[in-house]
């Protein structure tokens, strides 16, 4: 019989057969609770085969402390090795005749851009391997995005993206089951309640589900 799933406040989850824990593997919220910008739910864990010293640079190396735009990431999510969010803060101006930052060489404020806009990601999304987020991405619960993916604008909840840009490849259900699951919403339900119906969420029995 399975035992409790690890206090989301864990910052190493995984322990190897030897009791040491997997570096690699990380709750994202306790690793990244010291950037102000960058906001993250319970359970969401990232993985990468060399683990970095600052997880929060690692995944969103333009997200600044006093950038004016936030990235937030919901409850679930499981983010690969090599995944890069691309906030706002990375962008140039390119209305006017040339995108060159004089600003950060001592020029004018003139050539600073505008605030961009915030990246959402919704609950137990599936971001594979190498895949980059482009700033103002909005992308809904259930997403399943394919590895080397470069994904920009709105998706909508559950659907397969995948190339450059991404498209959606296809939706995981159909509408009816997509509102339903919606609408349980079991993310937001007490660990207890979600581990004692874990069959029924990954075995996509929508009846059990229901029940529990």
């Amino acid at each position: 019989m399975s035992g409790p799933i690890a206090d989301p406040q864990t910052l190493h989850p995984v322990i190897l057969p030897d009791g040491t824990p997997h570096e690699g593997t990380v709750f994202l919220a306790p690793a990244v609770a010291h950037h102000t910008k960058f906001t993250v739910g319970e359970y969401t864990y990232a993985s990468a085969h060399t683990a970095p010293a600052d997880w929060a640079f690692h995944l969103a190396p333009y997200l600044y402390d006093f950038s004016p735009e936030a990235l937030t990431i919901g409850k679930f999510c499981q983010i690969a090795d090599g995944v890069t969010f691309i906030t706002a803060s990375a962008n140039h101006r390119y209305d006017g005749f040339s995108s060159y930052p004089f600003m950060i060489f001592g020029g004018s404020a003139a050539s600073m851009p505008k605030a961009g806009p915030d990246t959402t990601i919704g609950n137990d999304v599936w971001i594979g391997q190498g895949a980059t987020i482009l700033p103002g991405a909005q992308i809904g619960n259930g997403v399943i995005i394919a590895a080397k993916s470069v994904v920009r604008g709105n998706i909508p909840d559950y659907a397969i993206v995948g190339g450059n840009p991404a498209k959606i490849l296809r939706m995981r259900f159909d509408e009816p089951t997509i509102a339903a699951l919606l609408d349980i919403a079991w993310w937001n339900w007490p660990i207890a309640r979600i581990q004692a119906a874990d069959a029924a969420i990954v075995g996509a029995d929508l009846a059990a589900l229901r029940d529990a």
